[in-house]
């Protein structure tokens, strides 16, 4: 499929004035100033690409309208090469799933690669993670937590009643006397 890019290099329409051209683009475009002055700094520059036969011609027809003489070119179908690594050197048997061999408590598991791709993981070393049965506790068991070493032989408990040295509070004052006081009515 072909495809096309408009291009601008700041040229004008025969008879076209650059004033008018430039206020046309600005509507066009919904651009400020300093962004019109750099389409006319007469470098070449690619306004729109990737674009069909009729909406390149739909662009270019526009710009025509709006004053300014536009490119229409063919973009370049670009290959993009990729190069394959080589295989990796590891003596695979073919046509063999990957297979597991179950290992004893404690020990790693061992898998054969199902393919190349995989082979490369061949020689990690990853510990066997088993199911546990339903109800199982998964985790770790915690140790139960240590006391810490604490000499208390110099405290002693005082006999039942004793104040311990609080300081005893104030005795409340006297109520106010308030016998001369009446409510009337």
């Amino acid at each position: 499929m072909v495809r096309y890019e408009i291009a601008f290099a700041g040229q004008l329409e025969p008879g076209a004035q650059l004033e008018s051209v430039k206020a046309n683009l600005a509507k066009l475009f919904q651009a400020d100033a300093q962004r019109i002055a750099l389409l006319f700094s007469g470098r070449r520059i690619v306004i729109k690409n990737n674009l069909d036969a009729a909406g390149a011609e739909k662009y270019r027809s526009t710009l025509l309208r709006a004053g300014a003489l536009v490119e229409v070119r063919v973009m370049a179908e670009e290959i993009e090469e990729i190069e394959l690594a080589p295989a990796p050197a590891v003596a695979t048997p073919d046509a063999v799933p990957a297979v597991t061999t179950p290992a004893p408590a404690g020990k790693r598991l061992q898998v054969l690669p199902r393919d190349e791709y995989m082979a490369a993981f061949a020689e990690v070393d990853a510990p066997d993670f088993g199911i546990a049965p339903l109800g199982e506790d998964v985790q770790d068991g915690k140790p139960e937590p240590q006391a810490p070493p604490l000499d208390l032989s110099h405290f002693s408990l005082a006999p039942v009643g004793s104040d311990m040295g609080e300081i005893k509070a104030a005795p409340a004052a006297p109520p106010p006397d308030i016998s001369h006081l009446k409510l009337q009515e």
